[in-house]
């Protein structure tokens, strides 16, 4: 009998420190089961030797697969090319930098044998981060569940585990700006969960900015919420009370003074600007869902494979 595959994608950015000790751990953990296993790592255009690192690694193991996208497209997109190019009968995402620990894998594992399609490894413990970092990871999650209505881990996920069915259902989808975490909560199918505690990174800086979570936040709520344009209509009602009021000031004979003017003049200007940035954020994503470039190109991969394999998939 041919044992079930298990696929473990990867992006990697500036790790070329970090992969040789993944492969490591990697090899450590799963060796030790009865899995076949690849892993498949999609370089995110590094400024380092990560994909000759990577390409070492593939020599010396042919269940090591490495990609190198063109440009830098972000780890999420990263994540779903590396997800395209998946043989397994399930897929588990794990970071390349160790700070998720491979021992996770057999657990998601077991949890897909039991009848899970989506297991997600929720944070536990997760020392080192900032005080920062922790609190925008809390109000991020809060508004995705509040907000967006999506039933994501309460203290977030990084690591998951489809099933086949749902990583091609995944591959059929072609947004471009969106989270896949929330993407893979809208899908739905049946979800699981595990809890594991998050290590230190110990090796090279991480590559998650400021900027990039704040685009992950727009991207997210733009991509499944109305809200960003849904205040339009209670702003219009607040304006109207306020040129309500300042009319029957009028009528009364009772003069505005310039400070009253001069916030009633700014508040509606600030909203405005809101207004056209929210609406903006919607058609900007239009145009670009509407021009079906490619969501990623390949620039070098370890073994023989389409410039454009996501092609395939497109009328």
């Amino acid at each position: 009998m041919t044992p079930r595959k298990l696929s473990i994608v990867s992006p990697a950015y500036n790790e070329a420190a970090n992969l040789p000790f993944v492969h490591q751990r990697l090899r450590a953990t799963l060796e030790a089961t009865t899995l076949a296993w690849e892993w498949i790592v999609v370089d995110d255009h590094s400024a380092d030797d990560t994909f000759a690192v990577l390409t070492t690694i593939a020599a010396e193991d042919s269940r090591v697969r490495g990609l190198r996208l063109s440009r830098n497209s972000g780890s999420h997109t990263a994540i779903r090319c590396a997800i395209h190019h998946a043989t397994g009968d399930a897929v588990a995402m794990l970071a390349s930098d160790l700070q998720d620990s491979p021992d996770v894998l057999t657990a998601m594992w077991a949890e897909w044998e039991r009848g899970a399609q989506v297991v997600w490894a929720v944070r536990g413990a997760r020392p080192g981060v900032a005080m920062v970092d922790s609190t925008f990871a809390r109000v991020y999650y809060w508004m995705m569940r509040r907000i967006a209505g999506l039933d994501l881990p309460p203290t977030g996920a990084d690591c998951f585990l489809l099933d086949r069915v749902v990583a091609d259902t995944l591959n059929g989808c072609r947004e471009r700006h969106t989270s896949i975490f929330a993407l893979l909560t809208w899908l739905g199918f049946r979800q699981a969960y595990v809890t594991y505690d998050k290590g230190v990174r110990i090796r090279g800086v991480s590559g998650w900015t400021l900027r990039k979570k704040v685009k992950l936040v727009i991207d997210s709520l733009v991509g499944f919420s109305d809200w960003p344009v849904s205040w339009l209509g209670g702003a219009a009602v607040v304006a109207a009370i306020a040129a309500t009021i300042s009319l029957g000031l009028a009528m009364a004979g009772r003069p505005l003074g310039s400070a009253f003017l001069a916030t009633i003049v700014l508040v509606v200007a600030t909203s405005l600007f809101a207004a056209l940035w929210a609406v903006g954020q919607y058609l900007w994503r239009a145009l670009d869902e509407a021009r079906r470039r490619p969501l990623w190109a390949i620039e070098s991969a370890t073994w023989p494979c389409p410039a454009h394999p996501h092609d395939r998939s497109r009328p």
